[in-house]
């Protein structure tokens, strides 16, 4: 065995005795990162090429540094993102949302779709769209300046091979509505002609407990959502009924025990039609998606 892996197997233990989940593919990404090379290329780095920054990283993981702030990327779809403090790490359970909505757009009778991302983070769900509905045009929506700048970065590195100046950053709070300084004033003149809003917005309860990942390299903002955790979702269902077009769509992530809660705020009494909720790879209520009255 190589000295690599023998470093490899040592950090697995030390990541999972600090309680680390998935120990040994941390271990391994971390040196895969640190030596430049892919995971499954690992065998391949000769002993006299071992870098001792792996251990200055897996210190890091031990102390619950999210895996992509010490490797600088978090890969979202075909994305590959650069994130880091500041901005929300995309999950994989975002990723079957933002999938769903891709399949949407594509089955939209429509020349040139519209989305709206009510706070893009790291502009992950933006430019999957942008990339996989190719006259897909949106607009990607983000009030912290720290996270903005992370998509701004990542808008601007996808900007000439997939998405042709399609994604549009704003600098805006969506639960500000549409008009003042604060909300989203350049998008007033799109309301009722959206084909779709998505959001991963906070929905956290305030004073839920998180893993150390989360709660303290996560930026708050996109996390906690009131007592119920659903405060921002209450803003979304009321900025996309501003935007939306009759029979436009509108797909909002939430938390897997949040499911009934969040059928009612799109409920049809709230006057939406074929409200649902939607499973994500663990078989949890993970998203839920509308269809605006009046299609």
């Amino acid at each position: 065995m190589s000295l690599l892996l023998d470093e490899i197997a040592l950090a697995t233990a030390r990541l999972a005795e600090a309680g680390v989940e998935s120990p040994r593919a941390d271990a391994e990404l971390i040196a895969a990162h640190v030596h430049n090379v892919k995971r499954g290329e690992l065998h391949t780095v000769p002993d006299a090429a071992f870098d001792a920054t792996f251990w200055a990283d897996i210190a890091r993981r031990a102390n619950r540094e999210p895996l992509q702030h010490i490797t600088g990327h978090a890969y979202f779809r075909y994305l590959d993102l650069d994130v880091g403090p500041g901005v929300f790490v995309p999950r994989p359970e975002t990723e079957v949302m933002t999938g769903w909505t891709i399949d949407r757009l594509r089955e939209m009778d429509v020349a040139e779709p519209v989305a709206i991302d009510l706070g893009t983070g790291s502009g992950a769900i933006a430019l999957s769209i942008a990339q996989e509905v190719p006259r897909a045009r949106v607009h990607a929506v983000e009030a912290d300046p720290l996270a903005r700048g992370w998509a701004e970065r990542n808008i601007t590195r996808y900007v000439d091979s997939y998405t042709a100046g399609r994604v549009l950053l704003h600098a805006g709070d969506f639960t500000r509505g549409l008009s003042g300084a604060d909300g989203l004033a350049p998008l007033a003149g799109l309301a009722g002609t959206v084909d779709l809003v998505v959001s991963n917005p906070p929905y956290i309860p305030v004073g839920a407990d998180v893993p150390p990942e989360v709660g303290e390299y996560d930026p708050s903002a996109a996390l906690w959502s009131g007592a119920d955790g659903l405060e921002a979702m209450r803003a979304v269902e009321r900025i996309a009924r501003r935007l939306l077009r009759p029979g436009g769509l509108v797909a909002v992530e939430h938390g897997w025990q949040q499911g009934a809660a969040v059928y009612w705020i799109f409920s049809e009494e709230a006057g939406w039609r074929d409200t649902r909720n939607h499973k994500d790879l663990a078989g949890r209520d993970r998203f839920v998606s509308a269809v605006f009255p009046g299609g």
